[in-house]
């Protein structure tokens, strides 16, 4: 709340500053010809497993990254900084607190995020941010934060994936319509485009576009009827926006497609949570129509990086 207070309080200054011309505001977004041309070829292939950092909040989870290296087989490996509906901004900034720091990361697979970048352990860094994504951006500055985490990363030879979430089931505007309206209007429109104009150098900031798999298997499962354990998208959360276990699968599956290039079609469903423990199983016909869902938008979307 008091950063929301702050902001209605030093906007209207910054506003004055700019038009006397003594505040640089952030430029404006890559324009759209040169945005599509950055992903006008495929992402760099990689050659063998991948050790993955991840930085986030709940909707990264233990679990998901737990199942994703389960899938990805052995030589995988990972660890991630996290919080409750942490911002790039408080992962980014040492003075911004983390919120749910010491519960989220209270786990052998925590490691602080600068040193990991830093580190040349990893090969690839996949960042999210929180929702609302509209507060995100009007709040906590994620444009800049996403460019700033993306010139560290280029700095240590380390590809970045940016990882697009979703809105509660119950949102006010309608969750299917916000999925199908906010990748471009937001996460690529006011976060992933004005990031990429800070650059000197462009370059792609790759896509792993969970809400757009959500959509799709929600669009699947209303045309077809029930599947093995899902009815419909309502299956995939424990509750209004944190997916059960069906959901991390699918979101695991959609990491490794991207991050792989490969199609995740008859990769096991069986699968353990972070803990050990037996995750629910979807069964092999549900597991295969997540697979083709996210392996056909996968390679739809240019900015995933990867072609069919």
């Amino acid at each position: 709340m008091f950063k929301r207070i702050a902001f209605f309080v030093v906007a209207p200054a910054l506003a004055l500053l700019a038009a006397l011309g003594l505040y640089a505001r952030d430029p404006a977004p890559l324009n759209a010809e040169s945005f599509e041309a950055l992903y006008a070829m495929p992402a760099p292939a990689p050659n063998g497993p991948r050790k993955i950092f991840h930085v986030g909040h709940s909707l990264v989870g233990r679990d998901m990254p737990a199942m994703l290296a389960q899938l990805a087989g052995d030589g995988h490996d990972y660890a991630s900084q996290l919080g409750w509906g942490a911002t790039l901004q408080s992962h980014w900034d040492p003075d911004v607190p983390i919120n749910g720091f010491a519960e989220e990361n209270a786990h052998g697979k925590y490691r602080d995020a600068h040193e990991a970048v830093e580190s040349g352990d990893y090969d690839a860094l996949v960042l999210t941010e929180m929702v609302e994504i509209k507060d995100a951006i009007a709040y906590f500055e994620s444009p800049r934060m996403l460019h700033n985490w993306a010139a560290s990363a280029k700095s240590n030879a380390l590809p970045v994936y940016f990882y697009e979430t979703w809105h509660p089931i119950n949102d006010p505007e309608g969750w299917r319509m916000r999925l199908g309206r906010d990748l471009g209007t937001y996460w690529e429109g006011k976060i992933m485009r004005p990031a990429l104009a800070m650059a000197d150098e462009p370059a792609p900031i790759y896509l792993i576009p969970g809400g757009q798999v959500m959509a799709a298997l929600a669009d699947a499962l209303d045309a077809q009827g029930p599947v093995g354990p899902l009815t419909s998208h309502t299956d995939l959360f424990s509750d209004d926006i944190h997916f059960n276990d069906y959901g991390a699968y699918l979101i695991a599956l959609t990491h490794y497609a991207v991050l792989y290039q490969q199609s995740p079609v008859g990769l096991p469903h069986a699968l353990q949570r972070a803990d050990g423990t037996p995750a629910d199983d979807p069964g092999p016909e549900a597991a295969r129509l997540m697979q083709e869902t996210v392996w056909d938008v996968v390679t739809s979307l240019p900015r995933t990086g990867v072609r069919g």
